[in-house]
């Protein structure tokens, strides 16, 4: 990267300095002027304009006199105006002068961010949020370049202190634009609020007509005139965390496996949340006998939040246990009635929808359509609320007959108050499932330490989205806490999985195999890979880099 010119904050800094000095001079000549007349006033004294105004320096600098002190002793006013000049010195050269100094050396000596870039195939992400730092996870983790073009400043430095390759200019300006190489770009991601955005994608296509430009959008309904804008692809992440977090919260409450990711034909991989009374709970995963009974493969699992792959035999399933599990759907099912607490199963209450902003209007809506009762709790009152309060307050969630709910599913757009109710659900109702959203990812552990059930992060989905659909790999499902992706492995032509080691490697499961047209479901340790396999691959997202930079 390149940086040329000088910084908005730096060129303000120099301008207020020239003021300041512009200043600090006419009140010296000012004052020269005045010396002069009251030498002549009040002590009968003829002095040059440039004796007057030297005296008038040596009185703002504090550096003494010479002979013209001799006829100030019998004049008063004289001395009245070397006090007032002093006075003025000292608050204009040792008070004032380090207000607009300072600042300029602070500009001066902090590191500013570029203003240009010379990378090329790489990946403009247009302003900075939680969404735009888990696709930079992405394409860290998949070894792709990358620069954000950031219109705030400070944020700007903080970023590029931080090591991120970022780039401070306006995203809706073309000149900007142009600066960080959009026509020499994979694509540009037009990351802001969606009024912003479809400015964002004027100016892109404006500047880099042929480049792909995919936009991010809170309103699904904004979507038609971000394509009319020019956007190459529009992604609403919003809407299918709306639908995973309601997912989640139908399996609770059935065996059914509605939010299953099918992986080819009567195969699939599925994420069980293990619920406190369950046969399972409080059971090593040997003890289980989850492969005995049912057949199906634990490929990972989740305790109080961390992700394990593969767990060990003698991890303890409790009641946060989040089980990874690959098999045939009977199989599935099977496994999720031994996940599933009778007493939960039968509670004839509501899943309460808390929050009716887009993700939880798409919740209420799957959950509908899933033919799961449900009610939702919002602060304002509109078409669709049916308990207008606050989730946190125990009246609310009283009035919400939290206690006979099936479950509390948190679609709030604040993870500071999404801990909170989850913190006071457990507390009110200890038996009631808590399914939350997070907006950052940072959230996710605390939200777990809250008490809550499953924890989804917008920000972990739209990531994935964004790099799926900016580098065209195919992730299967992005609204999974792991990744699982289709692709090939060159590396592992001829070779079986015993033999690359693959697990210790890269702490990835090869969960299926596509050859010739057939699904190979059945992966043990001799499969040899052939040349023409795709292979269904798990793990997290710089197990996955780690895998395609091995084998890839």
């Amino acid at each position: 990267m390149s940086i040329s010119g000088d910084g908005p904050g730096l060129s303000k800094a120099k301008s207020r300095l020239g003021r300041y000095l512009a200043g600090a001079a006419t009140l010296m000549l000012t004052y020269a002027v005045i010396y002069r007349w009251a030498a002549g006033q009040f002590a009968g004294e003829d002095v040059s304009y440039l004796q007057s105004l030297h005296v008038v320096v040596e009185t703002f600098t504090t550096t003494g006199y010479g002979e013209q002190t001799r006829f100030w002793v019998d004049s008063p006013p004289l001395l009245a105006l070397s006090i007032l000049m002093q006075l003025t010195g000292v608050t204009t050269v040792f008070l004032t002068l380090p207000l607009f100094l300072v600042p300029l050396v602070e500009d001066a000596l902090r590191t500013a961010p570029p203003t240009s870039t010379d990378l090329s195939d790489h990946v403009v992400i247009c302003t900075f949020t939680p969404r735009g730092d888990a696709l930079v996870d992405e394409l860290d983790a998949m070894g792709v370049e990358y620069v954000v073009l950031e219109s705030d400043r400070d944020l700007a430095e903080e970023l590029y202190g931080q090591g991120y390759d970022v780039v401070h200019g306006d995203p809706e300006s073309v000149e900007s634009l142009e600066a960080v190489n959009t026509s020499e770009a994979l694509a540009i991601v037009a990351d802001d609020d969606d009024e912003t955005n479809a400015s964002i994608i004027l100016a892109a296509k404006q500047a880099a007509p042929s480049s792909r430009v995919v936009s991010l959008i809170e309103d699904p309904r904004v979507a038609e005139y971000h394509r009319y804008a020019g956007a190459d692809q529009v992604v609403s992440p919003r809407r299918l965390l709306g639908e995973s977090l309601a997912g989640k919260a139908t399996t609770s409450v059935s065996s059914a496996l509605g939010d299953a990711i099918e992986i080819g034909e009567d195969f699939e991989v599925a994420e069980l949340l293990v619920q406190r009374g369950s046969p399972v709970e409080g059971e090593t995963i040997a003890e289980s006998g989850i492969a005995r009974l049912t057949g199906v493969n634990v490929i990972g699992a989740w305790f109080s939040g961390k992700f394990v792959s593969p767990p060990a035999p003698d991890d303890v399933i409790d009641e946060h246990t989040i089980l990874l599990v690959v098999g045939r759907e009977k199989r599935l099912e099977e496994l999720r009635s031994l996940t599933l607490s009778s007493a939960r199963r039968f509670r004839r209450g509501s899943v309460i929808v808390a929050g009716y902003g887009e993700v939880g209007s798409t919740a209420a809506e799957t959950l509908a359509s899933s033919g799961v009762p449900h009610l939702v709790v919002d602060k304002e009152p509109k078409p669709g609320v049916d308990v207008v309060g606050d989730i946190t307050d125990p009246k609310t969630l009283a009035e919400a007959n939290v206690t006979e709910a099936r479950g509390v599913l948190l679609a709030l757009d604040d993870d500071t108050t999404a801990v909170f109710a989850t913190l006071v659900s457990e507390r009110v109702s200890e038996e009631t499932e808590v399914i939350a959203r997070a907006n950052e990812t940072e959230s996710i552990s605390k939200l777990y330490r809250a008490g809550a059930d499953y924890v989804l992060a917008l920000s972990t989905v739209a990531g994935r989205m964004l790099a799926s659909t900016v580098l065209d790999e195919e992730v299967i499902a992005p609204q999974s806490q792991i990744e699982i992706v289709r692709t090939q492995a060159p590396g592992l032509v001829g070779r079986t999985l015993a033999g690359a080691d693959v697990r210790a490697k890269t702490n990835c499961t090869i969960i299926a195999v596509e050859r010739a047209g057939e699904l190979i479901t059945e992966v043990g340790p001799d499969l040899r890979v052939q040349s023409e396999d795709d292979l269904v691959v798990a793990g997290l997202d710089e197990d996955i880099y780690r895998f395609n930079e091995q084998f890839g």
